[in-house]
């Protein structure tokens, strides 16, 4: 359920295409994705989802939070594992339904839960000469 912090005044489709109120539209299951980047080098690092608490305890702690959708519960990133992502930027697409963050990692420790970088560490590939699809690993 969206918080009214979000929701107090929607605006119509010229304004949250071209305006400049933030009314980020979350789907029927209260989310938004967020493509997260290193700020350093623009990394894709992760794709995650926010619901309107994880984005409010972003906005208000300058911390990366999330929804985890199996567990059912908000993840503040790197809470664990000591590799938070402080938000250095944050940008909506044209209308409003998924968010792009620019974020600095504490710590030397990977993003993703592998153990890498980068949760994108395999490209999909036609495996010779055939129809059928591979994945193949990326440095």
């Amino acid at each position: 359920m969206p918080n009214e912090l979000f929701t107090a005044s929607l605006p119509d489709k010229h304004d949250v295409e071209e305006g400049v109120v933030f009314a980020p539209r979350f789907d029927a299951s209260g989310l938004l994705t967020a493509v997260v980047t290193d700020a350093r080098d623009n990394q894709l690092l992760m794709v995650a989802y926010m619901n309107s608490e994880a984005l409010k305890l972003t906005l208000e702690t300058g911390i990366a939070h999330y929804w985890s959708r199996s567990r059912k519960s908000l993840w503040k990133k790197g809470e664990t594992s000591g590799n938070m992502q402080t938000v250095l930027e944050m940008r909506t697409d044209c209308d409003q339904d998924a968010l792009w963050l620019k974020v600095s990692v504490a710590g030397e420790g990977p993003t993703c839960h592998t153990g890498r970088n980068s949760c994108f560490y395999r490209k999909v590939v036609t495996a010779g000469g055939t129809s059928s699809l591979i994945l193949e690993l990326q440095d």
